[in-house]
């Protein structure tokens, strides 16, 4: 997906409600131009403050002035004598225009504390889920097959060792959960740093694959490395990267399909993408994968914490690139783009 169409599609997702705002505003407006005779003053104040209300409740003090500014514009030009102009000759219309500003600031302000509040309560919920039933099924896991080896003295070695792989990896998955919940606290808290270094994006994701079965990586995953060069980043988190894209594609893939990844240079940019088929995913439901917690309706069959992908945001983000979703081929591609800051030899 080009970058600029994923950053567009982003912010349009983000604002949406700012941008419903400024027709529900071109629409009163012209609604209270049409009845300005049977409407008095105040009236047409109070119509005015209607996107006032709708932006500031979602808690974007920026979205709140900007709305508040564009009604106060539309109210003075059209209303306040001498419409059609923006000299104010009373007092009381510029103590108006500071009401709008107040209402918005103190409903701001609220929605604020509440979304916090809520966004705690969400935190804990999901850290719950987290250690009552993620990392439940690995432990369970490794529990059961450390039974059987101590139980079953007559197991043939075959046996045993296919046990010992299900213990390594089930405690590489307990290992990558809690690595998870630590890096979201520390990206959400902006405690990481870049260490930024030459990276190799072929050992990344070969180190990447040492997380998963050797099995379900042989069978099931194509990859496609093109013209790749080294890229200046930080190693570790780039390696959270692809572990965390990859976990969500296994996861979430049909049985016996394949995974493909794709690395590739285009323009001044590293491209990475990763598709796997899936069923059926509404394409509005994508917008929202990315976010923390965040976990599609139809999936609770399927474990997972619903915070690699906001990881895999945060880190890209952190490398001042884009990511997103898309349904393709009956299935969905992940697009990660990560412009070029530096190359190899220039100083």
């Amino acid at each position: 997906m080009p970058k600029s169409v994923m950053m567009n599609s982003g912010f349009l997702h983000s604002y949406r409600y700012l941008l419903n705002s400024i027709l529900i505003l071109a629409f009163i407006t012209f609604i209270s131009h049409l009845f300005r005779d049977s409407l008095d003053i105040i009236n047409i104040a109070l119509i005015h403050l209607i996107p006032v209300v709708i932006v500031s409740m979602h808690g974007n003090m920026k979205s709140t002035i900007f709305i508040t500014l564009v009604s106060v514009v539309f109210f003075n030009f059209l209303y306040v004598p001498p419409i059609y102009s923006f000299t104010v000759h009373n007092e009381l219309y510029i103590w108006s225009f500071i009401i709008f500003g107040i209402v918005g600031w103190i409903i701001t302000y609220q929605s604020k504390k509440l979304n916090t509040q809520k966004r705690q309560n969400e935190l804990r919920e999901s850290i719950l889920h987290i250690v009552s039933h993620d990392l439940r099924t690995p432990l369970s896991t490794i529990h059961g097959s450390i039974n059987l080896i101590l139980n079953n003295k007559n197991l043939d070695s075959k046996k045993v060792e296919s046990l010992l792989e299900d213990i390594h990896y089930s405690s590489i998955r307990m290992n990558r959960l809690i690595t998870n919940l630590f890096d979201s606290a520390r990206l959400s808290n902006n405690e990481i740093d870049l260490k930024l270094e030459w990276c190799d994006f072929e050992d990344i994701i070969g180190v990447a694959l040492q997380e998963f079965p050797l099995k379900q990586t042989n069978d099931n995953l194509e990859i496609d490395i093109n013209n790749v060069q080294l890229f200046w980043g930080d190693n570790t988190l780039l390696t959270q990267l692809v572990i965390n894209l990859l976990d969500n594609a296994f996861k979430y893939a049909l049985i016996d399909t394949k995974i493909t990844l794709s690395l590739r240079k285009v323009d001044n940019n590293i491209l990475l993408t990763i598709f796997n088929k899936s069923n059926k995913i509404d394409n509005t439901k994508l917008n929202n994968i990315f976010d923390k917690f965040y976990r599609i309706e139809d999936t609770n069959d399927i474990s997972g914490s619903g915070i690699g992908l906001a990881i895999c945001k945060s880190v890209v983000i952190l490398h001042n690139g884009t990511i997103g979703a898309r349904v393709i081929n009956d299935g969905i591609e992940i697009s990660v783009s990560l412009p070029i800051t530096k190359m190899v030899g220039v100083v």
